[in-house]
């Protein structure tokens, strides 16, 4: 107790450079990861996971046209998996977090203000602290999940890196009571064609965060929401700052341009994901005997989303979960039958390229089309980012 007052005395007089406390965040994360365990990373484990990594990447070659993206073998357990992805979460989090913190500071009335003086910043602070401390939460169970770097479809770990969580990879695979080495595998395959993706596609790690931020900009705050989160916090009482839920407070903007950056985010992760799918599936083949289970197992992951992302989605009003997996890898498949290996994978040589949500539809005629892919002559998929 005496601990978090000191820490929340000190979140109040030093207020961080954005809208959420990301060192609160952290702690907060990391503190929860202590309480349900996270172990550590074995020797056995770390050589595991690099033999996985590059045998994956071998694998794929075949059915790629981008080469390896990989430029570094790595193990994290959970906390390693926080502090290597805080930076991206910081990016996709912070404009939404803004909103929040401006109607929290709008919630003092404007006659009130001039008399608050300092204490409206304190106001300002306290939000950040609030959202931290929530994003913090949400942050660790996330990490107590997640298999790998790329796990939900986002570039959040460094450029080259392939990253594998084998602490989870464990547990998941007790559930789906299949042999380790055979599900450590299949992440590694996903890990390692996320990567080629990303790597040497230089316009797509742009083009996904800025359709997640553009989406998250034109969230809006229940104002009711926050204030009766608020009403429930008793200053005296920590474990009630601590306990206090912000599930609910964010509202999708109706309006056409929401709608319209909401089916750009999830078209362009649907592609991605169907893409990784797709080629996964066809590296794996015959090659591993339960690839079917893990195709399907791993589809119905994604397009759910687990406890922890849920929880996430609900705290900042956004799901990172692609609904349209099945159409997308169905369109991804088509186009491989029709033009080949390099003429599916030539799409990614410019976003105007890539399938439409409405090309969904019809994976076949659009596959069929004949596009001029004379500009792709001179890119270079051996570039990378």
């Amino acid at each position: 107790m005496q601990q978090f007052m000191t820490q929340l005395q000190q979140m109040l007089s030093a207020p961080g450079s954005g809208p959420v406390n990301w060192d609160l965040a952290r702690q907060v994360a990391s503190s929860q990861l202590a309480s349900a365990g996270d172990p550590a990373v074995t020797p056995y484990e770390r050589n595991a996971v690099e033999e996985a990594l590059r045998l994956a990447d071998l694998w794929l070659e075949p059915t790629s046209a981008l080469p390896s993206g990989i430029h570094s073998l790595v193990s994290w357990n959970r906390n390693e998996w926080i502090y290597k992805t805080l930076d991206v979460w910081r990016k996709l989090c912070d404009p939404v977090a803004a909103q929040m913190v401006g109607a929290m500071g709008n919630l003092v009335p404007p006659e009130a203000r001039a008399q608050l003086g300092p204490m409206q910043s304190m106001v300002t602070t306290l939000g950040g602290a609030l959202f931290g401390g929530q994003l913090g939460q949400a942050l660790g169970s996330l990490a107590a999940e997640v298999l790998s770097a790329g796990d939900i479809g986002l570039p959040l770990g460094p450029a080259g890196t392939a990253a594998l969580v084998p602490a989870n990879i464990k547990a998941y695979g007790e559930g789906l009571e299949l042999p380790e080495d055979e599900v450590r595998l299949y992440v590694a395959l996903r890990e390692a064609a996320h990567q080629r993706l990303f790597q040497h596609v230089p316009w797509l790690r742009g083009h996904v965060l800025t359709a997640v931020e553009m989406y998250a900009s034109g969230i809006t705050v229940n104002r009711e929401a926050i204030e009766e989160a608020m009403g429930r916090v008793d200053p005296t009482n920590p474990e009630s700052m601590q306990a206090m839920a912000l599930e609910g407070i964010f509202i999708p903007e109706d309006t056409p341009a929401q709608k319209a950056s909401l089916a750009r985010l999830e078209t362009a992760l649907a592609l991605v994901e169907g893409w990784v799918c797709h080629v996964v599936d066809s590296a794996a083949g015959e090659r591993l005997p339960n690839v079917v289970r893990l195709g399907e197992a791993f589809r119905r992951r994604r397009a759910a989303g687990g406890p922890a992302e849920q929880t996430f989605a609900a705290l900042v009003g956004l799901e990172l979960r692609p609904r349209r997996l099945r159409e997308a890898a169905a369109l991804w498949a088509a186009l491989t039958e029709h033009r080949g290996i390099a003429g599916r994978d030539a799409l990614w040589g410019h976003p105007d390229l890539l399938p439409s949500g409405e090309d969904f539809a019809d994976p076949d005629a659009f596959a069929r089309a004949q596009l001029d892919l004379g500009d792709l002559d001179d890119f270079d998929f051996g570039k990378p980012e």
